[in-house]
């Protein structure tokens, strides 16, 4: 999708108002939900996506922002990953238009170090589950090392 045709930077992110984009705000427990979010990506086919962890105190979900210009119905996965192998995933739906959209997780309890969640989201185009092609992956900003 071309630029002039819109992007995912045009999208309402009020949940996220006064957050930087590129992930740099990190996360504080002062009640203001906060973001770290990865890279916007752009698979040729007609997906685009941003995908990040969200917090708010000592709550965190994932989110993805998106936009499906494929023209076809597509299934979304998004999951959140926590320390000691806990995840929370849901299946989301992206309508076959050319408007910007959103899936979010529930808010869980962080078990971890704040920042210490990532998430990915997964969009696989139409047909059985075991042939439906991956048309883009889309991830957090990853966590911070342990110790610094």
């Amino acid at each position: 999708m071309s630029t002039e045709a819109g992007s995912l930077s045009e999208f309402d992110r009020s949940g996220a108002a006064g957050l930087e984009r590129s992930g740099a705000a990190g996360f504080d427990r002062s009640g203001a939900a906060t973001a770290r979010c990865g890279p916007e990506v752009v698979a040729p086919e007609g997906v685009e996506a941003q995908t990040c962890v969200m917090a708010r105190g000592d709550t965190v979900w994932a989110r993805v922002y998106y936009r499906n210009t494929t023209g076809e119905e597509i299934r979304s996965v998004l999951t959140l990953m926590g320390p000691g192998g806990r995840t929370v995933e849901l299946h989301c739906a992206p309508a076959a238009h050319d408007e910007p959209g959103i899936c979010e997780t529930p808010g869980v309890p962080s078990s971890g170090a704040p920042g210490s969640a990532t998430a990915i989201a997964e969009f696989v185009g139409a047909g059985p589950v075991e042939e439906a092609p991956l048309l883009l992956r889309a991830g957090s900003e990853r966590a911070p090392a342990a110790g610094g």
